[in-house]
């Protein structure tokens, strides 16, 4: 596989990595929304469908967002700020900037697929 194909599936293979590590917390070995995401993510990695692309992304950018909101209500529940708070505000952070930007990069490279 080329560099440059890899660069352009970057977005879809840590979605894939987040359902794996979302899969592997429920404890659950026949996870159907598990399943299901990682043949949508595998379908479309293969397809590369503009319209499927859009839409994963605008849902992955929707869900970081709610995730973002969720995170500044569990660190509004803290009372002192102690290693716990440290830990779940960086990797927090992190996690939910790393997934907004890989949804905003995964969202322009299918929007200019379906403008073309």
């Amino acid at each position: 596989m080329k560099a440059s194909n890899f660069r352009s599936i970057v977005p879809e293979l840590v979605l894939i990595g987040s359902v794996i590590y979302y899969w592997t917390l429920t404890s659950n070995l026949l996870n159907p929304f598990a399943i299901g995401l990682l043949c949508i993510l595998i379908y479309q990695i293969l397809s590369k469908k503009a319209t499927l692309g859009l839409i994963i992304s605008s849902i992955v950018i929707v869900l970081s967002l709610f995730m973002v909101l969720a995170l500044i209500s569990e660190l509004s529940e803290f009372e002192v700020v102690d290693q716990s708070f440290k830990n779940l505000m960086i990797f927090g952070t992190l996690y939910l900037g790393l997934n907004l930007v890989l949804g905003s990069i995964m969202f322009i490279k299918y929007l200019k697929l379906k403008i073309n």
